[in-house]
């Protein structure tokens, strides 16, 4: 597997994110919070995902970015964590919840835990279902 997060990869349409806020399940695992969908979106990745940060929390845009940068580049390191578990096409958003900047160590390890628990959710889901 590839460790990138290519334009494909990426959740930019309205009209899923939409979706995605209206219909969506939740993990958190502060200061990660992560809304999910399972929906056919017609692209060749199993999951696009995208990244938000409050502007009430942080009023300067540098400080958002920098978060975002984080959050982008924990989820590009751990999505095999996904994609080895999964075999439906989901869309997800990742969304900054803190109110302090953060360093790496502390997005990636919420990173992988949130992404556990979310395949741990999905298998369990999946048992539940055959029996």
């Amino acid at each position: 597997m590839q460790y990138t997060y290519g334009k494909e990869e990426k959740l930019k349409s309205k009209k899923l994110i939409a979706q995605l806020f209206e219909k969506g399940e939740v993990l958190k695992n502060f200061p990660l919070r992560m809304v999910y969908l399972k929906i056919e979106h017609g692209f060749k990745y199993p999951v696009q995902a995208g990244v938000s940060v409050s502007k009430r929390n942080f009023k300067r845009a540098v400080d958002r970015n920098r978060i975002k940068r984080l959050i982008r580049e924990a989820y590009r390191l751990n999505k095999y964590i996904l994609y080895d578990n999964l075999n439906e096409p989901y869309i997800m958003m990742f969304i900054y919840l803190g109110k302090k900047m953060p360093d790496f160590s502390l997005i990636d390890d919420k990173m992988k835990a949130v992404l556990q628990k979310f395949v741990n959710n999905q298998s369990n889901s999946i048992e539940s279902l055959g029996e």
